[in-house]
């Protein structure tokens, strides 16, 4: 029992500590998983550490007890930082903005940032692979799975156009987000999970462009789910937070709208950014100086490094089931991406990374945004998501920016019903989703305090 007292006391302290550090190079990159595990079972790393020091105290292991004692600390200083209260709703709607949350939707809400156990909820109604738009010329459809809120529940009047994460390459509908959309379903709203186009049959252009044709789809069949058709969100994460906040900065730019929706409304009411990238130019500059080059002396700009069992896994770990190896869509070094994306090279087509880059897009008709951002966010510089805060709310624009400390890329996916950040994100978000559809927004959102991006006390 010593022995074990000292082991898991050990792994406690070495969770614990992850969170401080900070993935920088391509040889830390093995870093990322354990760092996963330890922000997102932060309140069982707390929990292990004391077992193993309370055991350790007594079997006489000032060993345990000194590494436990310390995971414990840590572990629970990370819960108490990301879990913390803010007053990010406070700057971007007024003081008396909770006053305007209806009692029944709030009745619906988590009661505390962070709990043990994010509670279950009643199964919604889905239907799987509804076809919204169909590939000029072919018999390809493009489809997406709409979740409705469970029997009996009342809708919110709110749909929720939401674009899976990608890397622009990757993944479908239907990916490890079932909790998510359970839960946001529950809240009233409906959720239409699309399967937009990715590299390389289409290029970001052509995603922008099956993004607004789900939102025009929502639209026209607004009436068949309960939905109020000015209250339709755009939600993204990732990539699909990238395309899902240059849709709705760009509803009325000539070169992202879809011939065939000419004339169309595309607008949305609200967008929300899990770690979306605000700016290409940004994103190369700190993820390819970092990351990139070292993939292209591996690999030829026209080569693809097929996927191995660990991306198999990955995969299972994300979306819930396994895919065989040959069915694994293979990842292309940064310049063949660029390439398939953006059409080019920085130096080669810049008005191509303008194009593409929320951040050049925006004005004071933009949409009121949520930008939810990890402090240590290996692919988006956490510098770029606050530029996009501040040029917003410089433009008049309502908007609630989070920032987790200690937190990387994709924090809510993994284990998402135990996970701090992914538990206060949703505490937020849920709140956010309220305020934006309630009956009597006619008026546009108040901005009070345009200049101060938030992270959350402590």
């Amino acid at each position: 029992m010593k022995a074990f007292s000292i082991t898991i006391a050990i792994l406690s302290l070495a969770l614990g500590g992850l969170p401080f550090f900070r993935v920088r190079s391509r040889g830390s990159l093995w870093l990322v998983f354990p760092k996963f595990l330890g922000t997102a079972l932060a309140p069982y790393v707390a929990l292990t550490g004391a077992l193993g020091a309370a055991i350790g105290l007594m079997y006489g292991s000032s060993l345990a007890i000194g590494a436990g004692v310390v995971g414990v600390v840590l572990a629970a200083d990370y819960v108490r930082r990301v879990s913390a209260p803010h007053d990010g709703f406070k700057r971007a709607f007024g003081p008396d903005w909770m006053n305007r949350i209806t009692p029944k939707s709030e009745q619906r809400m988590l009661r505390r940032r962070w709990t043990w156990w994010v509670p279950n909820v009643r199964e919604p109604r889905w239907t799987r692979d509804v076809a919204f738009w169909t590939i000029p010329g072919s018999d390809r459809k493009l489809l997406a799975d709409i979740w409705q809120p469970p029997a009996g529940v009342e809708t919110s009047g709110m749909a929720i156009v939401f674009l899976h994460g990608s890397a622009w390459y990757l993944w479908d509908k239907d990916c490890g987000t079932r909790p998510f959309f359970r839960y946001l379903a529950a809240q009233g709203h409906v959720v239409m999970d699309v399967a937009y186009r990715l590299c390389p049959e289409v290029d970001i252009v052509g995603m922008v462009g099956d993004a607004k044709r789900a939102v025009a789809w929502m639209k026209t069949n607004a009436a068949m789910f309960g939905v109020n058709p000015q209250r339709v969100a755009f939600m993204g994460e990732s990539a699909g937070g990238h395309v899902a906040l240059l849709a709705a900065y760009s509803s009325n730019h000539p070169r992202l709208i879809p011939e065939e929706l000419q004339g169309v409304d595309t607008s949305v009411q609200a967008v929300v950014s899990y770690y979306g990238v605000p700016d290409m130019r940004d994103y190369c500059d700190y993820t390819v100086s970092r990351f990139g080059d070292r993939l292209e002396q591996q690999h030829s700009a026209a080569e693809r490094p097929r996927p191995g069992r660990s991306d198999a896994f990955f995969n299972r770990m994300l979306c819930g089931r396994w895919l065989p190896i040959e069915q694994l869509p293979p990842t292309p070094p940064h310049r063949r991406m660029m390439m398939e994306l953006l059409g080019g090279q920085l130096d080669e087509v810049p008005e191509m990374y303008d194009l593409a880059s929320p951040i050049s897009h925006v004005n004071a008709d933009c949409p009121v945004t949520l930008l939810f951002q990890g402090e240590h966010d290996l692919i988006v510089p956490v510098a770029s998501a606050r530029r996009l805060h501040h040029r917003l709310a410089a433009a008049g624009v309502s908007v609630v920016y989070v920032e987790f400390p200690r937190t990387d890329h994709g924090f809510d996916l993994l284990f998402p019903r135990l996970a701090p950040a992914g538990q206060a994100a949703l505490y937020d978000l849920e709140r956010f989703l309220a305020y934006v559809g309630r009956e009597d927004d006619g008026q546009r959102i108040p901005q009070t305090d345009r200049c101060a991006y938030l992270l959350p006390a402590g």
